[in-house]
């Protein structure tokens, strides 16, 4: 095991003059502390994406980001750390992306704009949706407790509603999970596979109107295959 898997790092003593509110400086702190982890966390999302947990070292991500080393293992004592963060904020952004379920009763209205979300994420994110894909694809020795703990559960909520739509008829009797799958698969295709995309294509990255044109067919086309209908208004 490497220095870098356990080092710790203790934050320095912070003293205020008695007579000085402390309340500006510690949101300048807070302001600051949320600046440096976004900047680290972007570094190695892209390292993670590029080399994988094993091959990212944490010296690599603070070359990256432009910072001593020191400070990264103040904000994030160890890689794992590091690493889990970046596997955790971005299914956070997944997990917001799905509150179209929770908007409305319209499986057309929810489904599509779930569609349109996970393929605004992958032209936003393509490098965090790498490292999910990576980790996946090795067993997900550092996260399965996110997966058991969190997407489970997060997916299970999806799958009530799911069949609830079913029962009403409004969506095929698809099988709630292949549907969420086919979802992933199709959306984060465009993020994990951007290089295969490119070189099939005969193009650089999709502009954004080609894009916004593709994220238009795979709504129709996933809206299709499973069915789905606006409810009838009363």
């Amino acid at each position: 095991m490497r220095d870098e898997d356990t080092q710790t790092v203790a934050p320095p003593a912070v003293e205020l003059n008695d007579t000085t509110d402390a309340r500006p400086t510690r949101r300048r702190k807070a302001q600051i502390r949320e600046s440096n982890e976004a900047h680290l966390l972007a570094s190695a999302e892209s390292v993670f994406a590029e080399k994988g947990f094993d091959g990212a070292s944490t010296a690599l991500i603070a070359e990256r980001a432009g910072l001593p080393k020191a400070n990264l293992h103040y904000y994030f004592p160890t890689k794992l750390t590091l690493y889990r963060r970046v596997l955790e904020d971005l299914f956070e952004d997944w997990h917001k992306a799905a509150n179209t379920f929770d908007a409305s009763d319209d499986p057309v209205a929810a489904i599509g704009g779930y569609v349109r979300t996970k393929m605004a994420l992958s032209r936003r994110r393509p490098l965090g949706s790498k490292v999910w894909a990576n980790e996946i694809t090795h067993g997900a020795t550092h996260m399965r407790d996110i997966l058991v703990e969190r997407v489970k559960p997060w997916m299970d909520t999806r799958v009530v509603v799911i069949n609830g739509w079913i029962a009403q008829g409004l969506l095929a009797p698809v099988d709630p999970q292949a549907l969420l799958f086919m979802i992933w698969a199709t959306t984060q295709h465009y993020a994990d596979f951007e290089a295969q995309i490119r070189a099939l294509s005969g193009s650089r990255k999709l502009s954004q109107q080609a894009f916004a044109e593709t994220t238009d067919q795979v709504v129709e086309m996933i809206i299709r295959a499973c069915g789905a209908r606006t409810p009838p208004r009363a």
